[in-house]
């Protein structure tokens, strides 16, 4: 646990790019091990001299490389001269008795077709029947066993690489749907921040709008009186200037998080605003939250909120609550770039003024905001 020492903000590790990095993962773990599995399998299955191990080797290698580029989104450039690489490979493995050697070249050409913006259903029969027709070479050096050759170089290797495709396909729109789910995500998180924005200028106007009106009153009463009773044309003014003073400090704050909050309020508002996101909370009341410590509490919780809401991909949080204090964890923080988030630097001030203390703690991609009083300064 660490210590948020005022006035120094602390930074923590928030990236934007954070969707991206865990659609990549998700790609990486989905695609790359059966890939490598696979192929491991076939060189070990098929392979009957050093030079097949070899030319698969290479085959297996390049597969590989278009599958990291491609999970990075940035899989172009590498796929092409992979793609010529792996055919070579497959015309040297047919001309010398490796049939498994076609395995390379349908993998790189799975990942080239789905992304295609058209054409793809004849991208993938041309390249089922180049497949096939690259395995045909073993027949001009081999003349025995011609329906098995055809069977074992022909003919699988063509069905197989467009069922690799047609796997391909699928994981391409399991990734498209997943990516689509994650900026829908983004959006209702937006729309929470948006919503506590509106909340606020509410806030604002209940503040200023009831005052003005009442000063505007005030104001045209008195000058009505500035002649006929001047006596109670100065207290009318002595009211406006004490309730304009009244709603400054109410607007500061309001600006700076100071405004008396209700920790049940604020509990009710931050589980819509998650739930709004689409983030699961949960809370655990392990007792009743001592009345001196309830305003700044709340305060906490709403900043916590709005930050976790803003610069986190949070799926899951779990508030907890004891007599003298709170505990926010939420998920989704990846640990790379870093962000200031100067709004917790300053409730650690208040807090500190009042004898509690603010820590935060990020580890394993979670993050817990934790702030406690001494049970007497509680009470």
């Amino acid at each position: 646990m660490t210590e948020i020492r005022p006035p120094r903000p602390r930074r923590m590790s928030w990236s934007g790019d954070a969707v991206q990095y865990r659609l990549r993962r998700l790609n990486l773990v989905t695609v790359m091990p059966p890939l490598l599995v696979v192929g491991v399998l076939l060189i070990i299955v098929s392979s009957r001299t050093w030079w097949h191990v070899g030319i698969q080797v290479i085959g297996l290698l390049a597969a590989i490389a278009t599958a990291e580029r491609w999970t990075a989104g940035d899989f172009i450039r590498t796929a092409r001269p992979c793609l010529v690489l792996t055919a070579f490979v497959w015309l040297a493995g047919a001309l010398d008795n490796s049939p498994m050697a076609f395995y390379g070249l349908s993998m790189v050409g799975s990942f080239l077709i789905p992304p295609l913006p058209r054409h793809r259903f004849a991208a993938l029969v041309g390249f089922a029947v180049l497949t096939g027709a690259i395995g045909s070479a073993t027949l001009l050096l081999h003349h025995d066993h011609l329906g098995a050759r055809v069977l074992a170089y022909v003919v699988t290797p063509a069905v197989g690489s467009a069922l690799s495709t047609l796997l391909m396909f699928a994981s391409q729109k399991l990734y498209d749907l997943v990516a689509e789910l994650e900026e829908s995500r983004g959006k209702e998180a937006e729309l929470a921040v948006v919503r506590e924005r509106v909340r606020f200028a509410s806030e604002l106007h209940d503040i200023q709008g009831h005052t003005l009106h009442v000063v505007k009153l005030k104001v045209a009463l008195a000058e009505k009186l500035l002649h006929r009773d001047l006596e109670r044309a100065q207290e009318e003014l002595r009211e406006v200037h004490t309730l304009v003073g009244e709603t400054i400090v109410q607007t500061k704050e309001l600006a700076y998080a100071q405004r008396r909050l209700n920790l049940s309020a604020e509990l009710e508002n931050a589980k819509n605003l998650f739930e709004a996101a689409g983030i699961h909370v949960r809370i655990d009341r392990l007792a009743q939250v001592s009345s001196g410590a309830d305003e700044l509490l709340g305060q906490v919780l709403r900043e916590t909120a709005t930050n976790i809401l803003r610069h986190a991909q949070a799926r899951q949080v779990r508030i907890t609550l004891t007599e003298t204090g709170i505990s926010i964890v939420n998920d989704g923080v990846p640990e790379r770039e870093e962000t200031v988030l100067s709004g917790l630097s300053t409730l650690a001030d208040r807090l500190a003024d009042q004898g509690g203390k603010l820590t935060v703690e990020q580890k394993d991609g979670r993050f817990v905001t934790a702030a406690a009083f001494p049970e007497k300064v509680a009470r």
